[in-house]
């Protein structure tokens, strides 16, 4: 085995097919295919399956792509020790966020003592963020419930109510609380089924026994923001999360308080890298803990 043929394998896993690796290598398809076939043959394994179309993992090249996982990002957290002035000079350090305000705050400090860092930031709901960061395509992580198990390492930022709200011309724009059978009644607008807003807000209903159907069902966070802005219904968020928009008014839900809470994470076998260490280290020192 030779690490070039693991190379080769691994940026095929994550590229998704043969010629998006040669580019990523800077090498050409055939040195990139002949690697990977001389790995399969000489231990008589199938890593791909291969056709037309697509290249898709083996169960041998999944578990195989797992610790590739683990030795290339070994290797990057070596390269950063060596290099540990520079990493903190420049590199990017990738963040995907179920609510981006949640660390506005700690991003500005971030960049203001280390503006030569890149900083990546998209939006996904908790299974997203868990997706991205086991699949090693983002660093750190802001979700809204902190996951069981112990691969994660895991900075608590707040915990708020979870809060309907509607548009100020709205009928119920008056009203102070609503109790969930009078949510019931309305339109609702309401996530995407992964987000654990919606999960929370179905799981108070239920053992409530009143059942919350979505008229309206919208992939994203600001998405239901503006379809309850037209006027469409009500919406679901957590009090952290409302913000200051005119066009809106919170209205408190009359029920056992559910909490959101919003957390940083990373998985704990990269929470050794630099910009990650340096990330959860500002924030931990702006939360107080």
């Amino acid at each position: 085995m030779r690490y070039v043929q693991l190379r080769a394998f691994h940026q095929v896993a994550i590229s998704g097919g043969f010629s998006r690796a040669a580019e990523a290598l800077f090498l050409t398809q055939p040195a990139i295919s002949d690697q990977v076939r001389k790995l399969e043959e000489e231990y008589d394994v199938l890593l791909f399956n291969r056709n037309k179309k697509q290249v898709t993992l083996t169960t041998q090249g999944q578990r195989l792509l797992e610790i590739t996982h683990r030795m290339f990002e070994t290797e990057q957290q070596a390269l950063e020790l060596l290099t540990e002035s520079r990493a903190l000079r420049s590199g990017t350090l990738r963040i995907v966020a179920d609510a981006a305000h949640h660390l506005l705050h700690i991003l500005g400090a971030f960049r203001a003592r280390y503006p030569g860092v890149q900083v990546s930031l998209r939006s996904g709901n908790t299974e997203t963020v868990i997706s991205s960061l086991y699949s090693y395509e983002a660093d750190i992580g802001v979700l809204g419930e902190m996951p069981a198990g112990r691969d994660f390492e895991m900075l608590k930022l707040n915990s708020t109510p979870i809060i309907a709200f509607v548009s100020a011309d709205h009928p119920l724009s008056g009203r102070k609380s609503l109790t969930l059978g009078q949510l019931a009644q309305e339109p609702l607008v309401m996530r995407e089924r992964g987000s654990k807003t919606r999960k929370k807000l179905e799981d108070l209903a239920m053992a409530s026994n009143v059942e919350l159907k979505p008229a309206i069902e919208a992939e994203g966070r600001e998405a239901v923001r503006e379809i309850v802005a037209s006027g469409a219904g009500v919406g679901f968020v957590s009090a952290a999360e409302f913000g200051h928009d005119s066009r809106l008014v919170p209205i408190v839900i009359d029920a056992p308080e559910t909490l959101m809470d919003e957390a940083l994470i990373c998985l704990r076998e990269r929470s050794g890298g630099k910009l990650v260490r340096a990330f959860l280290d500002m924030a931990r020192s702006m939360s107080g803990d």
